[in-house]
């Protein structure tokens, strides 16, 4: 072998075993600083709960430190974007969820990122119906009551959903097809003020995941008319489903989990994903999680890419059906 060949290939080789050896050392290495863990959504919605709750237990476990950053706007964009943006250092990740991963990418004209490309998916932490309430001073004691009303006044009646091309708002765009109603949307950045005002009246119905709303429901400041789901929500037990209220088939609802910029080491990748797995077995995590109105998921990171791929068309259509869009 010609001497300039077989330095060529030592020289090749050498790079290659420094490019695993700087790979293994960060990976044995990594964390080694607090993992910003960005919310695309305002603190007390179902996103925000589902961030902190398992990212505590993870935190108690392995004694790593999560830094929640809430990040609003553009139906999730914004937060989602940032920590595509960001370095691939396993240092910044972020909460996705149905809408800014599935339907998003349909819904805005032009989107800031691939929500397959930017972003590496490390595993799917839960998902959850949605609940249409009203507040407790309307006349509308059950879902036919609501129907009936949209029916007799089309286009009187309002509807409020956590922001444009959400899953609610889409997901109450399906229903409204279903009976046959139109009603006046009103989208909210988030659930707080959207919630303030369901609860004084001031909008009629409101549809949200069930772990932001069951909170108010317990407490009797919100009624429960229907969940989204093929079957009842075990913690809301006498709270009928759409499906069984008349509408057969219908099946409703929103998915969570954790995703890193596009490139991110897959030491570390795997690493979140077996620690969050581990964190979602726990029964004390898994009744929080149950008593929120969320189902612990768990999987691999294979399976969540998956997901998301099979999502985007599933709600894409939706989306064209509704007539729905956001330059």
């Amino acid at each position: 072998m010609p001497t300039t060949t077989r330095r060529r290939l030592l020289a090749l080789a050498a790079g290659c075993l420094a490019t695993l050896t700087t790979t293994g050392a960060f990976a044995q290495a990594w964390p080694a600083k607090p993992i910003r863990l960005v919310v695309p959504f305002p603190p007390g919605g179902g996103t925000d709960i589902i961030a902190r709750e398992t990212s505590q237990r993870v935190a108690a476990a392995t004694g790593w430190t999560f830094v929640i950053d809430n990040k609003p706007g553009a139906g999730g964009n914004l937060g989602v974007d940032a920590a595509a943006k960001s370095p691939a250092d396993g240092y910044t990740i972020v909460i996705g969820q149905t809408s800014n991963l599935a339907i998003n990418p349909t819904l805005y004209a032009r989107m800031p990122y691939d929500s397959q490309k930017d972003l590496a998916p490390i595993v799917l932490l839960a998902n959850s119906a949605l609940v249409m309430v009203t507040g407790m001073n309307t006349p509308y004691k059950s879902l036919a009551d609501a129907v009936s009303t949209a029916k007799a006044k089309p286009g009187v009646l309002n509807f409020a959903s956590p922001g444009n091309g959400t899953v609610a708002h889409l997901t109450s765009e399906m229903f409204q097809k279903a009976a046959g109603v139109k009603t006046q949307h009103i989208p909210y950045k988030g659930a707080a003020q959207a919630l303030t005002d369901v609860i004084s009246g001031s909008v009629d119905l409101y549809m949200s995941s069930v772990p932001t709303l069951i909170g108010q429901i317990r407490n009797q400041k919100l009624r429960a008319l229907a969940v989204t789901s093929a079957k009842r929500v075990d913690d809301l037990p006498s709270v009928p489903t759409i499906n069984e209220s008349g509408f057969k088939g219908f099946d409703a609802g929103v998915w969570f989990g954790l995703l890193a910029p596009a490139g991110t080491p897959r030491d570390v990748i795997d690493r979140l994903n077996a620690e969050f797995n581990k964190a979602l077995q726990n029964p004390e995590l898994r009744k929080k999680l149950g008593d929120e109105g969320a189902d612990p998921i768990g999987g691999t990171v294979e399976q969540f890419t998956a997901l998301i791929k099979s999502e985007i068309p599933r709600w894409g259509q939706v989306v064209k059906d509704s007539g729905a869009k956001v330059d």
